[in-house]
């Protein structure tokens, strides 16, 4: 008897290896100290230690919102020419590209990819978009 998905298949549907690095482009960009723009990275998906450490930091347990920003520091893997990336490079960046990291955090380790359904307001069908690596306002 064959079990449905055993042989790397899902409802008839071959399934798609495992991704646990995604990569993104900045709405605005991470300026540096040289005056660099820094817009394209990575971000790999977290672990359980990467939500639990940060709870252990003293910033995080005097300021709750503080939280993001450490855990950001440690799951993106690459932005721009950086050496590296941390939590004090995150905490230096735009608002909006705070909210755009943290949107796409909750997107890749909740549902582990970054397409999203969506319907055109016009015609009302209904399909899919890669939010993944493009600009706020393109498809």
């Amino acid at each position: 008897m064959r079990r449905e998905g055993s042989a790397g298949t899902q409802q008839g549907r071959p399934q798609e290896p495992l991704r646990t690095e995604f990569e993104f482009e900045l709405p605005r960009g991470f300026v540096d100290e040289a005056g660099t723009v820094h817009r394209n990275g990575a971000m790999r998906l977290a672990t359980a230690r990467d939500e639990l450490l940060p709870l252990r930091d003293i910033r995080v347990r005097e300021n709750p919102a503080y939280l993001s920003v450490v855990l950001l520091g440690r799951v993106i893997t690459r932005l721009g020419t950086l050496p590296s990336v941390h939590d004090g490079t995150v905490e230096n960046m735009f608002a909006s590209d705070l909210a755009f990291l943290q949107d796409f955090y909750r997107q890749i380790n909740a549902e582990g990819h970054t397409r999203a359904a969506v319907a055109c307001p016009h015609c009302e069908e209904s399909f899919e978009v890669e939010l993944a690596g493009s600009r706020l306002g393109e498809s």
